[in-house]
C-alpha cells in the first residue's frame, strides 16, 4: 500500500474546538480522533450529533486522516464486536482517510483502562496481535499504523523490548507503525534505569514501515514524566524528528495538544491565547523540519501554492 504525503497537521482534539481558530490555519491535514465523534455503540448512528457538525465544519477545508484510542483492537473481545470494526472502521470509509493508527493498548468492553497498559512484549502475543491488526487492516482498506505507547510499567510476562515486539507485529501482520517521538522521550526519561533506549528502538524498528508521526510535549510530576500533550514540544523531540525524518519518509507530521490535564489538576488557568501562540510555534517548527527533509515545496499547502 502506498502512502500519500501530505505534510504537517493538528490533532482535531475536542479540547481545542471552539476557541483555537483551526479554519485559518495552513494546516496539511487535521487528524481525527474517532472516539470523539462517534455514535454510541448501543445506538444504530454512526457519528454522534456534534460529531457530525465537527466534521462537517472542516472535512471540506483540510485533508483527513484517522486515529483510534479506544477501539479495543488488541483487547481479547472479538474483533467483530469491538468499536474498532462497527464504529471506526465505517467512519474511515466514510471519511475517506488515506490511513489510520491505533494505540498499542489493552482494551476491551469491560476494562478500558488503556493508558497505563502496554501489550505484553512476548512472542505469543506478536503473534495473537498481528493476526488481529492483520484482519483489522483489510477491514479498513487503507494502511493501518500502530502507535509505539508511554507506558509507566512494563507488562507482566514480556519477553521482548518493546522496538522488537512491534517489529514483529509488523512483519507478521503487514501493517504499518505510527511513530509517537513523545513516547520514546518519556519512555527513556521513565525507564532509563532499565535500560531504554531510543536509539536502540529506532535501530530496531521498521523505518520504513512508519507512515505517520506524533510529536507533542508533557512534563514531571512526582518524579514521573507524564505525556501531557499540554506544553510545548521539548527540543529533544525536535531533535528526534530531524533524525527520524532523515531515515524514514512517512506521511505526515501531526502536533498533539490537550488542555484537559491542566484543568484538571488546578493548578494553572487555561490562557487561550497564549496556548494557541505555543500550538502555532510548534506547527511552524514542524513545518520547517518538514521542508528540511522532503523540499520548499512538498507539503500539501506549499504545493498548492506553486501550483497556482
Amino acid at each position: 500500500m502506498s502512502v500519500a504525503k501530505l505534510g504537517v497537521g493538528l490533532q482535531y482534539n475536542p479540547e481545542l474546538i471552539g476557541w483555537f481558530p483551526f479554519r485559518d490555519q495552513p494546516l496539511d491535514l487535521l487528524e481525527i480522533l474517532f472516539d470523539s465523534v462517534m455514535a454510541p455503540l448501543d445506538g444504530p448512528g454512526l457519528l454522534s450529533a456534534r460529531g457530525a457538525a465537527l466534521l462537517d465544519s472542516v472535512s471540506r477545508l483540510f485533508p483527513l486522516t484517522g486515529h483510534s484510542n479506544y477501539g479495543g483492537d488488541f483487547g481479547f473481545d472479538d474483533l467483530a464486536s469491538t468499536p474498532a470494526v462497527r464504529r471506526h472502521v465505517p467512519l474511515a470509509r466514510r471519511l475517506g482517510v488515506p490511513w489510520v493508527s491505533d494505540h498499542c493498548f489493552y482494551s476491551d468492553s469491560s476494562w478500558s483502562d488503556v493508558w497505563s497498559s502496554p501489550l505484553q512484549f512476548s512472542d505469543i502475543e506478536a503473534v495473537r496481535v498481528a493476526e488481529r491488526a492483520r484482519a483489522l487492516q483489510e477491514f479498513y482498506g487503507v494502511p493501518l499504523g500502530h502507535e509505539n505507547a508511554a507506558y509507566y510499567r512494563v507488562c507482566p510476562g514480556s519477553t521482548l523490548s518493546e522496538a522488537e515486539f512491534l517489529a514483529r507485529v509488523v512483519e507478521l501482520s503487514g501493517t504499518y507503525l505510527h511513530l509517537d517521538l513523545h513516547n520514546l522521550y518519556a519512555n527513556e526519561l521513565n525507564h532509563s534505569g532499565a535500560g531504554y533506549s531510543i536509539a536502540q528502538f529506532l535501530d530496531t524498528v521498521p523505518l520504513d514501515r512508519v507512515i505517520s508521526i506524533h510529536v507533542a510535549g508533557g512534563r514531571w510530576i512526582d518524579d514521573q514524566y507524564h505525556d501531557l500533550h499540554d506544553t510545548e514540544v521539548p527540543q529533544p523531540v525536535w531533535d528526534l524528528l530531524d533524525e527520524v525524518l532523515s531515515r524514514s519518509r512517512p506521511g505526515a507530521v501531526i502536533l498533539e495538544y490537550e488542555t484537559q490535564a491542566i484543568l484538571h489538576r488546578g493548578t494553572e488557568t487555561l490562557d487561550h491565547a497564549g496556548t494557541t501562540e505555543v500550538i502555532l510555534a510548534d506547527l511552524e517548527r514542524a513545518r520547517r523540519a518538514w521542508d528540511r527533509a522532503y523540499g520548499d515545496h512538498s507539503r500539501r499547502t506549499t504545493a498548492i501554492r506553486v501550483a497556482a
